[in-house]
């Protein structure tokens, strides 16, 4: 259970190429949209404005840069990981250098579950926007079509639908983008460089048209007060009735740290960054760009997305409302880019939806060559993709975006994506102390400061999560353990070589 992957052993992997193996086709600039692929997404066009009108009102964009630099602590970890092992299987294969071969199934069966689920996730919500905009052209999918068996949903004149029969939209994306994966990595890159420039380029569209019609008058006060803030530092309440009366985190500075936590999630995702490394032309250089460059191109982006989006509209106004990106654009006049808005985030989607999908057939890619799954899911086709696993998880996380809703499951994506980022922060400090001569291109630095900082934001965030999150998970992992001792344990290709070794 506790045998380690050795450095050496996981680098020779890696410089391995031809028949057989993941081709290398990634540049670094394809891997910085890549990230920025799995970042820009839904977070950014309804995040914002919930923060904002719910806890820190114009200061928004203190938030965004508080949830940046929680994320960039896990980020130099991944970039240090990911350019001294440079191999397909982000968390898992890390963990399988730093501790042991159980912790590694336990992450990887844990990273199944974020990229399947938030693949599936994204899918349905990406067929709402997509139907908003088939009416603009009056070809509306009926609601049966738009909703499984088991949604509730809340209609526009109040009334609540519940005939739903399959989330079609979602089922069509998902086989299209696997399908893709399936042609190649090179060609899946191509597609999702084509969607990062259109969303990026509305949203800097949005920031340039939306400046000059900014009011001062919505950025004042920048940081709304918090009467329990203002009690507590007058002495008329004690610390903890701050917390018991429910004054923490609306607005003040507890808001502005509530928000943090809200948009933390608006970063997940860089992560899947890691996940190709095997398929990068230059991993030592490339990954450690991929990682922290679309981490700070993302922050600098939603940084003055938010500061022009509450200059335009009262933080006030975006309470309750669905659409809060619209709601500020209308200020400005420019009524034709709230279609330009819906393909834009229709196109975030559908580049989040990708990388996802692809990260998840990369860890199980990696699990089999490992043997602890099948050799079905390390199968190649000519064009060196995973075909067989991509197949796989079509049908699977299809089936699921189209009838299961999954948007009562979101939280276990977040809880998944703390859980691989609190064991990549650990894992940086076991390796410096048991090799620290390896080499290592990108070096974390001020550890063990850095990882242990990652940690103490991670757990935090995961303590935040509702309960049903952690019982999901603690399921999820429990059908994990079952796989492994019946089936991974026998097959481990590293517990085959160590005891034939030993004997």
């Amino acid at each position: 259970m506790w045998y380690k992957k050795s450095i050496a052993k996981l680098v020779s992997e890696a410089e391995q190429s031809g028949e057989g193996t993941l081709k290398r086709t990634l540049s670094s600039s394809g891997l910085v949209a890549l990230g920025i692929g799995a970042i820009i997404g839904a977070g950014l066009f309804s995040l914002t404005g919930i923060a904002a009108a719910e806890n820190a009102g114009p200061a928004v964009m203190l938030s965004f840069i508080i949830a940046a630099v929680g994320c960039a602590f896990a980020g130099l970890c991944y970039a240090e990981f990911a350019s001294m092992i440079p191999v397909a299987g982000s968390a898992y294969t890390y963990s399988y250098a730093t501790m042991g071969e159980f912790m590694a199934w336990i992450i990887g069966w844990d990273l199944v579950l974020e990229y399947a689920l938030a693949g599936a996730t994204v899918a349905a919500s990406w067929s709402q926007y997509f139907n908003e905009l088939l009416k603009i052209f009056g070809m509306a999918l009926p609601n049966e079509l738009l909703y499984s068996p088991w949604v509730e949903h809340h209609l526009a004149d109040g009334t609540v639908f519940t005939g739903g029969i399959v989330n079609l939209p979602a089922i069509i994306i998902v086989c299209l983008l696997s399908l893709l994966l399936i042609r190649g990595t090179q060609e899946s890159s191509f597609v999702n460089n084509i969607l990062v420039v259109l969303k990026v380029a509305v949203v800097i569209l949005f920031i340039a048209l939306g400046w000059q019609f900014i009011d001062p008058a919505n950025h004042t006060p920048f940081i709304p007060v918090n009467e329990g803030e203002e009690l507590l530092k007058s002495g008329q309440i004690g610390f903890f009735d701050f917390f018991k009366e429910g004054y923490f985190g609306h607005f003040g500075i507890s808001g502005v740290l509530r928000a943090a936590g809200v948009l933390f999630f608006a970063f997940v995702g860089f992560d899947a960054v890691s996940t190709a490394a095997q398929e990068a032309i230059n991993p030592k250089k490339g990954m450690p760009i991929g990682i922290i460059g679309s981490l700070l191109l993302c922050t600098l982006l939603y940084v003055l997305f938010s500061y022009v989006m509450t200059g335009l509209a009262h933080y006030s106004e975006f309470k309750g409302d669905a659409k809060p990106v619209a709601t500020a654009f209308a200020k400005t006049g420019y009524t034709f880019l709230n279609t330009a808005m819906i393909v834009t985030i229709i196109a975030g989607y559908t580049s989040v939806i990708l990388v996802m999908l692809l990260g998840q057939s990369r860890v199980f890619y990696s699990m089999s060559k490992d043997g602890l799954l099948p050799k079905v899911f390390s199968d190649l086709s000519k064009r060196q993709t995973p075909w067989k696993t991509n197949v796989i998880f079509m049908v699977f996380v299809s089936l699921f975006a189209g009838f299961v809703p999954v948007a009562e499951l979101g939280h276990m994506v977040s809880i998944g994506t703390l859980f691989a980022f609190t064991l990549v922060c650990i894992g940086v400090i076991v390796l410096r102390k048991r090799s620290p001569n390896v080499d290592r291109p990108f070096k974390t630095p001020l550890v063990p400061l850095i990882p242990i900082l990652g940690i103490i934001v991670c757990v935090l965030m995961m303590a935040s999560l509702p309960l049903e999150s952690w019982e999901r998970l603690g399921i999820w992992m429990l059908i994990g353990v079952v796989v492994y001792f019946l089936y991974g344990k026998k097959h481990s290709v590293l517990r085959k070589e160590i005891e034939s070794e030993k004997k």
